[in-house]
């Protein structure tokens, strides 16, 4: 069977519940991530032309996502994705980023786009968008969005971290760094600079952001470094519930870095 993704209308309302349901069920499967969305909140985006529904041609639901603005349309989010478990493999995921991607800049075309995940798929789906990774004090400093993140079960690092570092990788697309500057050719993203460009500071300048971060040549490096960052997180907090040793000291930390 064929699928078909497409920018969600009111015809699309009834799969709001089926929608939230899979999303809770696929955050308590992971252990990680954002738990719940309510469905009347799922069914406004897609009444409000900022959703993307996947199906079947027979109808059945096959995925989902939808875009959210933050500190006033300056960033805006791609959240909720979400594949069928029985529809996945098929490369839904992919083509419902694409779309909401091309709907993202379609709609706000100033904003930066963002994202927060623990995902490698999705990572690497983000970085042939042209995403690129971030601290998370790059990302918006809207208190609406992160208070969105407490119903996830890595809250409490965030909250410990001052927002500074969590389980999550942010990622971010910024259009002017995409633009073609003016009276310039655009150059293949993945060329490299020449030894005279690389001479002139202001021709590197303008032209380092089409270099495009590439995943999947650096995909096991970052991979390792999000396990040992987990591994790290976990590890310090749980040291801090049992208390530190009396010269506080961090032993734990101190093995895990030298892994």
């Amino acid at each position: 069977m064929e699928y078909i993704v497409k920018v969600a209308t009111e015809e699309h309302v009834h799969y709001a519940e089926t929608i939230c349901r899979e999303m809770e069920d696929s955050a308590r499967k992971r252990g990680t991530g954002i738990a719940k969305r309510d469905p009347e909140y799922i069914k406004q985006k897609i009444r409000e032309g900022k959703a993307i529904v996947a199906f079947r041609e027979d109808g059945a639901w096959a995925g989902f996502c939808y875009i959210e603005t933050w500190s006033h349309g300056k960033y805006v989010a791609n959240s909720g994705l979400i594949v069928n478990p029985e529809f996945r493999m098929a490369g839904l995921a992919t083509r419902i980023k694409q779309v909401a991607f091309s709907l993202s800049l379609e709609k706000y075309p100033d904003a930066k786009l963002f994202g927060l995940t623990t995902s490698s798929a999705v990572m690497k789906i983000n970085s042939e968008l042209g995403y690129r990774p971030v601290t998370l004090p790059e990302l918006t400093d809207d208190e609406q969005f992160w208070k969105g993140c407490q119903s996830c079960v890595n809250y409490d690092i965030l909250t410990r971290m001052n927002r500074k570092h969590c389980l999550c990788v942010g990622m971010i697309y910024d259009p002017a760094e995409h633009q073609k500057p003016e009276n310039e050719p655009l150059r293949e993203p993945e060329k490299e600079l020449s030894q005279m460009e690389v001479k002139d500071k202001k021709s590197v300048g303008r032209n380092l952001h089409l270099r495009k971060f590439n995943f999947n040549a650096k995909k096991k490096l970052f991979e390792r470094w999000l396990r040992i960052k987990a591994n790290i997180l976990l590890k310090r907090f749980k040291r801090d519930e049992n208390g530190k040793n009396g010269n506080g000291v961090n032993q734990n930390a101190k093995e895990v870095v030298e892994i």
